[in-house]
């Protein structure tokens, strides 16, 4: 688990999770693909949901998220 901060900086990214299930799996995507570059992430918020959508059926969930992590 990530260390809470009480002091310092923290740097927030903006990323778009992609996933084919749904947009609670598109933010799991987003978060785990993001801490294999970026360490101690200790938030995301959800800013934006979108989809798309392919002969009347949605086939990809898109959420946009802003992750949080200390600056070292």
């Amino acid at each position: 688990m990530s260390e809470f901060i009480d002091r310092g900086a923290v740097k927030v990214i903006e990323i778009i999770g992609i996933s084919d299930r749904s947009f609670e799996d598109a933010v799991s995507q987003g978060v785990a693909k993001a801490a294999e570059t970026v360490k101690g992430i200790t938030g995301v918020e959800v800013t934006n949901q979108t989809a798309r959508v392919y002969e009347g059926k949605v086939v990809q969930y898109h959420a946009t998220l802003k992750l949080a992590f200390a600056v070292k």
